[in-house]
């Protein structure tokens, strides 16, 4: 069973990866958020619509630490199947500005 992140904010983005759910996933991020993906900067929504929306990722969290904003997942899609990744997640105001996610 997956862990639920304490943070709300995280819980609610993992809740919109695994529900496919892209306006509820864009609805947690600030207007001005950014990403990266093993250490390089990335065009967020081009991102998540390629590694997330268009390929039907999820999201099954192993572990949460750093008040649910530190993960450990098992992240699934259909263009690279499974693979261990890590994900931290900067909130402000309830919104997430920034995350930075890669293999674990």
């Amino acid at each position: 069973m997956s862990v639920i992140p304490a943070d709300p904010a995280v819980a609610a983005f993992v809740s919109a990866v695994n529900g496919g759910n892209r306006d509820a996933f864009f609805a947690v991020l600030a207007p001005d958020a950014t990403m990266s993906d093993d250490g390089s900067e990335r065009d967020l929504a081009g991102w998540v619509d390629k590694e997330i929306f268009s390929a039907d990722g999820r999201m099954d969290i192993e572990t949460a630490s750093d008040e649910g904003r530190t993960l450990t997942a098992t992240f699934t899609n259909a263009t690279y199947g499974t693979m261990r990744t890590r994900w931290a997640f900067t909130v402000a105001d309830g919104r997430i500005t920034r995350f930075e996610t890669g293999q674990a």
